[in-house]
């Protein structure tokens, strides 16, 4: 059986609570149209499009049932049906009910058999309960007609959320009592339960992958397509000089390293290029997303993967100049924390339009590349720059503890404000800023999960 799990963006449940909780003390209920990620361990609901049912519409509306017509949902139903996506309806419990009720049970028979015949494509649909402080339980509804618990609830905001149907009791083991001391016994529970994304190896990546391993993440997903090199020796955290000499690739010498260090983490190494086909599925069921890549396409990607499956996301950037002479010009990086419906790398004006042309470009055609840059029409190609794992060192460390803060909050200021990270230290500054401008090209992709193409763009 695979596990199944639902994702919200933090302002899809606030949208949602305003209309369930009108502040009458009666239930309410609402619609959502959910893109999937079918993946044969995982089956992940990502909430795209919200319905809210008029309270006035409703046939009944009391603190312990709502009664509704279910043909206001033909807009949601349809749609479902055209894109092979899956239906939510969500409804409150304004007296903090924990459980779906025998009227929740009989509702829900009546609404999803006709469903599962309307949609007929044997996929599951899902019911959820919001309780008045936005905590949300929910389940499957199979073909079958069999309920299923929600495994998983993602909530991706500025605080990262979970609510686990069964959540972690186990004894803190001798490995994780430092961070417990620190962070809690239930962000150490949590932390053993994720699934994160890795993308990018090298520098920065190995940094953050040691720190995730040692910190007792549950899995890692690891993606590189390179081998270990003499000049990666002085940055690639583990790497060993028999790894260059053998050209071992980079995943599967972290992977090495990791189960040396006997953390439990379970490692899962693709030495793919991101615009593998089954990476990217791979991906999409991971909790979290690091991106540790110099390429401005490969980021644009990761990105947009982020938004289609609601995954919070972490962009780390590192930039190095220097005269080859011991003269250090710029010494700089920066973390962004990148929320499905915000801003974007492209709305954050980290690289252009035309940057991204030019990536896309050097990656699927080298040769009209080439030609366009020796008659003149593209200007500024970055060539390989010097790197340093103690700057390396200090974008990860940023990043790694950026993901602590909004798994367990704990920094004065609010996480919102910190959507952007960035240092220089040639200046000695450090630097915060809050969200850009929201995404206009991603945020009606925000949720929308699998669909032909896949991400809704050429991969080759």
């Amino acid at each position: 059986m695979p596990t199944y799990q639902l994702r919200f963006t933090s302002q899809q449940v606030d949208e949602l609570h305003a209309h369930l909780f009108p502040g009458d003390g009666n239930e309410a209920v609402a619609l959502v149209l959910c893109g999937r990620r079918d993946a044969p361990d995982t089956h992940v609901l990502c909430a795209s499009k919200l319905l809210f049912i008029p309270h006035n519409k409703c046939h009944e509306r009391g603190p312990l049932r709502v009664h509704w017509p279910t043909e206001l949902g033909r807009p949601i139903y349809d749609e479902a049906m055209r894109k092979h996506m899956a239906v939510l309806k969500i409804h409150s419990h304004p007296g903090y009910y924990r459980q779906f009720s025998e009227v929740d049970d009989a509702s829900d028979l009546e609404l999803f058999s006709s469903l599962h015949g309307w949609t007929d494509d044997g996929m599951p649909h899902a019911s959820a309960v919001m309780l008045p402080n936005k905590e949300i339980f929910a389940r499957v509804v199979t073909a079958a007609m069999q309920f299923v618990p929600m495994d998983r609830i993602l909530i991706a905001g500025d605080d990262i959320s979970f609510f686990d149907h069964s959540p972690s009791h186990r004894a803190v083991a001798a490995k994780d009592l430092r961070t417990a001391q620190a962070f809690g016994e239930k962000t150490v529970g949590l932390l053993n339960s994720l699934r994160v994304g890795v993308v990018g190896c090298s520098g920065t990546g190995s940094w953050v992958i040691e720190q995730l391993a040692r910190l007792g993440v549950g899995e890692l997903i690891l993606v590189d397509p390179d081998v270990v090199e003499h000049k990666n020796l002085n940055r690639i955290v583990n790497s060993t000089l028999e790894d260059a000499q053998n050209k071992t690739a980079k995943v599967q010498s972290l992977r090495s390293a990791i189960e040396r260090m006997g953390t439990c983490t379970r490692v899962t190494a693709r030495q793919e290029n991101l615009y593998n086909l089954d990476v990217l599925r791979e991906l999409a069921t991971c909790d979290v997303l690091f991106g540790c890549m110099d390429s401005v396409d490969g980021r644009d990607l990761l990105n947009r993967l982020a938004a289609f499956y609601i995954i919070p996301y972490f962009d780390l950037g590192v930039r190095l100049d220097a005269d080859g002479q011991g003269g250090v010009n710029v010494a700089c990086g920066s973390v962004h924390y990148l929320l499905p419906g915000g801003s974007s790398l492209l709305s954050r004006r980290v690289y252009t339009p035309e940057g991204l042309r030019v990536a896309n470009l050097r990656r699927t055609n080298p040769e009209q590349f080439e030609s366009e840059l020796a008659e003149g029409y593209i200007k500024g190609v970055k060539v390989e720059s010097p790197a340093v794992i103690s700057v390396n060192g200090l974008c990860a460390t940023l990043a790694v503890n950026n993901l602590l803060a909004r798994l367990h909050p704990f920094r004065i200021e609010s996480n919102g404000e910190i959507r952007h990270q960035w240092f220089d230290l040639v200046n000695g500054v450090f630097g915060t800023n809050p969200d850009g401008d929201t995404c206009r090209v991603l945020q009606r992709y925000v949720g929308r999960g699998d669909m032909e193409p896949f991400l809704d763009c050429y991969l080759g």
